[in-house]
């Protein structure tokens, strides 16, 4: 089986950290997704390789593992397991594998070739070879939605792997959630399960609300004349408007709040955070001389 360069498929230098990793992935999977890329075979197979990679170097134990095990890098527990046992040794040491005769890396096989040898491709002089069944590989996803995607539940179709799969985002979801999807990753060997897929949420605020857990804040300008005087206003709200009472002399910086106008509960039905508005009051400008004169009147009032 021929040795596959993570590193060189996603163009990074072994030395890379999680952060460049996690660029470069990002950067190539979009390059080569194939809703980008329709009917093209060869942006599916890179798609994949880039998946595949990510996996791996993303991770650090499986960075890890990868480094000194290569391909393999999924069994490393049973090769060290092989070397406490005495079945594998290193450059022509006391020991080997009986039923393989492989002597280490440096023995004229690969990789694949030592764990065929170990896991029931050939036979031992002495007894049959066993098979050993291995999970499949887990994949990892990256999805990207806004803020007004998430703030009720929706399905959507999703391609990885060049296969289609429907899930449901629950309302709620929060930025760099993620999520396990038995049993869709890569096929197992010998019989093992399939692998898992991992969906990991980007959720971007594009609104003018801010969130902080499950609450949102905004603000809303009031003119001087209804700050003072007090009235009506008409406030944006996540899923519509409402109309909010102002009390006479409303200060600048005010706060009100609105219970369960804020954002939902991941998974839990009907629970919402609070909207928390901000009064900001708007000084007027360009002013007559006649609202000039009015306005020094009332000064006098205010200061006699």
């Amino acid at each position: 089986m021929a040795f596959i360069d993570y590193y060189k498929i996603l163009e990074v230098d072994k030395k890379a950290t999680e952060a460049e990793i996690k660029k470069a992935y990002r950067k190539m999977a979009r390059k080569h997704h194939p809703d980008l890329n329709p009917n093209n075979k060869e942006a599916e197979r890179k798609f994949k390789e880039i998946n595949e990679a990510n996996e791996v170097l993303s991770h650090v134990e499986n960075r890890k593992k990868y480094d000194e095990y290569g391909e393999n890098w999924q069994h490393a527990e049973q090769y060290e397991k092989a070397k406490q046992q005495g079945q594998y040794s290193r450059g022509g040491q006391q020991g080997g594998y009986e039923g393989g005769g492989f002597s280490g890396f440096g023995g004229g096989g690969d990789y694949s070739d030592f764990f065929e040898s170990m896991f029931g491709g050939r036979q031992s002089g002495r007894q049959g070879g066993r098979s050993a069944q291995f999970k499949g590989q887990d994949f990892n996803a990256e999805l990207h939605l806004d803020l007004k995607d998430v703030y009720t539940t929706h399905k959507r179709t999703l391609t990885i792997n060049g296969k289609n799969i429907r899930i449901t985002i629950p309302a709620g979801v929060e930025n760099g959630q993620q999520i396990k999807i038995s049993g869709m990753g890569g096929e197992g060997s010998s019989g093992g399960p399939k692998g898992d897929l991992y969906i990991t949420f980007t959720v971007e605020n594009h609104t003018n609300f801010k969130l902080d857990k499950h609450n949102l804040y905004s603000t809303v300008t009031l003119d001087l004349y209804t700050a003072i005087s007090g009235g009506e206003v008409t406030a944006d709200t996540f899923d519509g408007k409402a109309k909010l009472t102002v009390k006479p002399g409303t200060q600048n910086g005010t706060k009100v709040k609105l219970k369960g106008k804020g954002f939902p509960v991941y998974k839990k039905e009907g629970e919402f955070g609070d909207l928390y508005i901000t009064y900001q009051i708007q000084i007027p400008i360009n002013l007559s001389e006649k609202e000039k004169e009015l306005f020094m009147e009332l000064a006098k009032l205010r200061t006699s």
